[in-house]
């Protein structure tokens, strides 16, 4: 089966995780053979195509600008006739919006993915929603609830994304010689953030709870994740003008965008991204769990569904204090966060693996394909 899946391709974050996944691990599936169109040329092309996978280019599309859409609809349709896929996955509302008309034209089976928290109301979901899918994948419960917003009658089915953390270090060695270039000293207990620079991931919070715990002499915190935007730069100078003003500055890192997560993670002893709004999924944690860390987070959205009693802690949305009574607690019980780790490794791996889901995505789309 020859699925074609189609994004925008301009940002780096969740959904591009995933895409790397299918691409990564076609072997786990290989009677389905995933290829690429992006808009944009970015760092998720690039890292598709040293993965062995097809990637095609759409060109640029901005909205204000309409002939950008023509332009890329006729591309994609010339693609469509050239290649001869057996599907299409539209995911988010920005590619269902511009291309899922192009694939209900083409006669192809459209199948879109939602990957985000959804109430139907912005412009951009209601010109989604005019191009009703023949299935709707969603990413979790908490999305599947709120499909209804966007089709009410398409038929749908809840996968969570897959996720294999690669190449995670595994040696004392390793994890010293991480922590010595991020001027962190070896016995620190370290916690790390890793997610893109958005307020509603919760930076700030957990700011506020290190603030708390300034006393402390036992912690460092890393914070991974770039500025891809300019309201992101913005945010991102916000935040470290607090850690100054709070005496925090010697003892949080800003390690911007990277590409050695699973090297950082494994280096680190807590991973903390206490969201103030829903997570959608939320594979930062389910990476998290792999590498073998506990994970604290607020008991919102999608992350009630990675993470529970046995890898981590679930504290009130929005509440500091909470916040740094969990990660005191586990700063204090580093036999707690080793048991937790375990759970975490295994929930991470039979839960949200390759593996685990890969098939299960191929069930879904040959019944799309043969009815």
């Amino acid at each position: 089966m020859r699925v074609l899946q189609v994004y925008s391709g301009n940002l780096y974050g969740g959904v591009e995780t995933f895409l790397l996944t299918l691409a990564r691990h076609r072997n786990v599936c290989p009677r389905m053979e995933s290829h690429f169109a992006f808009c944009f040329e970015g760092r998720v092309s690039g890292e598709l195509r040293e993965a062995g996978a097809a990637v095609h280019l759409l060109g640029s599309v901005q909205i204000r600008r309409p002939w950008t859409v023509w332009m890329a609809r006729r591309r994609l349709k010339a693609l469509l006739r050239v290649e001869q896929f057996d599907v299409a996955i539209c995911h988010s509302v920005w590619s269902q919006a511009i291309f899922g008309p192009v694939v209900r034209q083409a006669g192809l089976p459209l199948v879109f993915w939602l990957h985000d928290a959804t109430n139907g109301r912005h412009w951009l979901e209601r010109w989604a929603s005019r191009t009703s899918p023949d299935l709707a994948i969603c990413n979790s419960r908490f999305t599947a609830e709120q499909l209804p917003a966007l089709y009410r009658a398409a038929p749908s089915a809840v996968v969570y994304c897959p996720v294999l953390l690669p190449g995670v270090p595994n040696s004392d060695r390793e994890r010293q010689q991480t922590r010595l270039e991020l001027e962190t000293p070896p016995d620190a207990t370290v916690l790390i953030q890793t997610s893109r620079m958005e307020e509603w991931k919760g930076h700030r919070l957990h700011l506020e709870a290190l603030r708390a715990l300034r006393k402390r002499q036992d912690w460092m915190c890393w914070f991974a994740g770039g500025a891809q935007r300019p309201k992101e730069r913005e945010y991102l100078n916000g935040l470290r003008r607090e850690a100054e003003q709070w005496g925090l500055a010697r003892r949080v890192r800003f390690l911007g965008q990277r590409t050695d997560v699973p090297r950082l993670l494994a280096a680190a002893d807590i991973h903390c991204q206490p969201n103030l709004g829903p997570e959608p999924f939320g594979l930062a944690f389910v990476e998290a769990l792999q590498a073998g860390l506990p994970v604290v987070t607020t008991a919102i959205g999608g992350a009630r569904e990675i993470v529970d009693a046995s890898c981590g802690v679930l504290v009130p949305a929005n509440d500091a204090s909470a916040l740094a009574a969990a990660l005191e607690r586990l700063m204090e019980q580093p036999q707690t966060r080793r048991r937790m780790g375990e759970a975490g490794r295994r929930r991470g791996r039979e839960m949200f693996g390759p593996q685990a889901q890969l098939p299960r995505v191929h069930q879904l789309l040959e019944q799309v394909v043969h009815g």
